[in-house]
């Protein structure tokens, strides 16, 4: 850890910008770190934001105690650091055998210091008070900048889902053009956010492309794409099972999907071998109809209770079955979605190295709920590595042939 404890001496300064720690590798109840400087009493500190669950918890550190707790973060409990700084930029990952990579890069023009503030108002990746094209016509935003009251929440949701983007851009690709399937793309709030915060802000050379069943939908994001001169932002109409013509795609976008369309999107995504999953499910009624144990019966008699808990274990089951094809895997609690209460969020990384196959937990809980996802039906049906699927598959009486 030498080498990052002599960046951190680097770049911990007034001159810090932000730094991001996440990717927790499960020994952690924290699920992210936002670092910045401060001045309290004069002095500069650097306030550490701890992400637990849907609460945050602050400490303020002297340069040396945070560079020896940064430290200890990236030694025990995560695989990436992202700093931002008016000198430069800077990743971190550290692999599962300890190994430290790190990526520099310096900034070739000046750009504006933070607010050391100690109390500052909340910092969001798009910001209010600049009009944006595409919030303005969506009707988030004024032609002044100012966020309409009653869009407010959507501006929150927004930007939050740009923080879960943030996080992941380590693993995306440097040297190309990096490919973005957004499936079910609907109006479109999100898509547009991402290309405007990777392309415009961040000037990140990258594709998107949103699918979605409406065609009316698809004409009127078409139109605002080509009225905000976003060339590399494309809409096509279509459903996700039959969406054919990609070979490699980095990031893989699925927002209010319904039922087992999460599915089919989180099986494309794995047979490209995509770097990054995002997914917001909904609807998931299939294990609603399946599910049955004994010691549950007397809670699965009751309609509403059965509904969430087929709708957890769904997710669930989709987060293990995500781990058994090489991704790190969270379950993170996202803003409410417009006209619906579903707020989990699956994100998914794909991992350097043997991925785990070891699906005995798996086996357990499925069998004992007498469940079968689509997802593991997927999987069981083409030459993914899968086997332990097909090995279930042979050994269940009457269970023989393609899966269905």
């Amino acid at each position: 850890m030498e080498e990052l404890k002599s960046l951190l001496e680097k770049y911990l300064n007034k001159e810090l910008l932000s730094m991001v720690i996440s990717g927790s590798r499960g020994v952690t109840d924290i699920i992210k770190i936002r670092i910045r400087p401060v001045l309290l009493k004069e002095e500069l500190r650097f306030q550490a934001e701890l992400f637990r669950g849907t609460k945050a918890f602050h400490e303020n550190l002297k340069k040396e105690e945070a560079i020896d707790r940064i430290s200890e973060w990236m030694r025990d409990s995560f695989r990436q650091l992202q700093l931002d700084s008016t000198a430069g930029t800077a990743s971190v990952l550290v692999s599962k055998k300890g190994k430290v990579t790190i990526k520099e890069k310096a900034r070739s023009t000046g750009v504006k210091g933070p607010e050391l503030a100690h109390n500052k108002k909340k910092r969001y990746l798009l910001v209010e008070g600049r009009p944006i094209d595409f919030l303005v016509d969506l009707g988030v935003m004024t032609a002044e900048g100012r966020v309409v009251r009653a869009r407010y929440d959507k501006f929150r949701q927004i930007n939050r889902f740009l923080e879960f983007v943030e996080d992941v851009l380590p693993a995306l690709p440097e040297e190309r053009e990096i490919r973005i399937l957004d499936f079910g793309c609907g109006k479109s709030y999100l898509t547009f956010a991402m290309y405007y915060y990777l392309k415009v802000c961040r000037g990140l050379d990258i594709r998107i492309t949103g699918l979605d069943l409406k065609e009316d939908v698809i004409c009127q994001c078409s139109a605002l794409a080509k009225k905000y001169g976003y060339e590399k932002l494309e809409f096509l109409k279509g459903d996700i099972a039959g969406f054919q013509g990609e070979e490699q795609v980095d990031m893989v976008v699925t927002l209010h999907a319904c039922d087992t369309a999460t599915d089919y999107a989180l099986y494309k995504a794995i047979g490209w071998n995509t770097k990054v999953i995002l997914s917001v499910p909904c609807c998931q009624h299939e294990l609603n109809g399946q599910l049955q144990n004994e010691m549950l019966a007397p809670v699965l008699k009751y309609g509403l209770l059965k509904e969430r808990i087929a709708a957890l274990v769904t997710d669930g089951l989709r987060a293990e079955l995500l781990e058994q094809q090489g991704y790190d895997t969270q379950v993170l609690e996202f803003i409410d979605m417009e006209h619906t209460p579903k707020n989990i969020l699956i994100r998914a990384v794909k991992r350097t190295g043997e991925s785990r196959t070891d699906c005995r937990a798996y086996e357990s809980c499925t069998q004992g709920l007498h469940v079968r996802p689509t997802l593991e039906r997927l999987l069981a049906s083409e030459h993914l590595p899968s086997e332990a699927y097909k090995q279930r598959r042979q050994n269940q009486p009457g269970k023989k042939g393609a899966a269905g």
